[in-house]
């Protein structure tokens, strides 16, 4: 989740609980640094944007809302999607938080993170042989 956060928090815990932040401003204008970055970001539906490689698809929830508050990254895949987010966040001029960890996104910590989801994923997708379940309902 990308949002107004204190530049000098070095941890989520450090938000003041008095904080309040600042709308990130016009939809407009979000779209633009967004495409700045991914000049092929589909936002045909300026509340739901879409990028998609190769690699990975990343829709980018800004909300009906004017103004916008945050915006909400649902990503799939792999390959450099933290890199994108890294890059994403530079143009922004904004933070996020990471949901996998509860933690600011930092780009070393979301590698390690992922890489420990999907071996845990690997792990259960996996039959005890070895060989992949199939998950689909027959």
């Amino acid at each position: 989740m990308i949002m107004d956060l204190p530049r000098d928090a070095r941890s989520v815990a450090e938000i003041p609980h008095d904080f309040k932040p600042v709308d990130l401003g016009p939809r407009s204008e979000l779209i633009r640094k967004i495409q700045s970055v991914v000049p092929s970001a589909d936002f045909t539906d300026p509340s739901w944007g879409q990028i998609e490689t190769s690699d990975f698809s990343v829709e980018v929830s800004l909300g009906e809302e004017e103004p916008i508050n945050s915006i909400m990254l649902h990503i799939r895949g792999g390959g450099d999607v933290l890199g994108l987010v890294a890059e994403l966040l530079a143009a922004l001029e904004l933070r996020a938080v990471d949901a996998q960890n509860g933690e600011f996104f930092e780009p070393a910590a979301a590698r390690e993170s992922f890489a420990a989801w999907r071996a845990f994923r690997d792990r259960v997708v996996q039959g005890p042989s070895g060989s992949w379940v199939n998950l689909r309902r027959e």
